[in-house]
């Protein structure tokens, strides 16, 4: 049976945060669209680990300018 991505996105484990941090969140998201702490967290590190992935992948135009370097220095054609 081929899980469907609604069927992936349920699953979840549990990790433990200090108290005094789980009570800073639940202030934060007052008033906010965030249902629980526990949302709110998996906002913030889906974000931290999208912008990783940013950081490590190269824009077109600097891909073309490492090749014009390369090709400069005689290391492709």
């Amino acid at each position: 049976m081929k899980k469907t991505k609604s069927t992936e996105e349920k699953k979840s484990k549990t990790v433990s945060i200090p108290a005094q941090l789980f009570e800073k969140i639940e202030e934060r998201i007052k008033g906010t669209g965030f249902a629980s702490v526990s949302s709110y967290v998996t906002y913030v590190l889906e974000e931290i680990l999208a912008e990783d992935d940013e950081e490590k992948s190269f824009k077109k135009e600097d891909e073309e300018k490492i090749k014009e370097r390369l090709r400069a220095l005689g290391y492709i054609e």
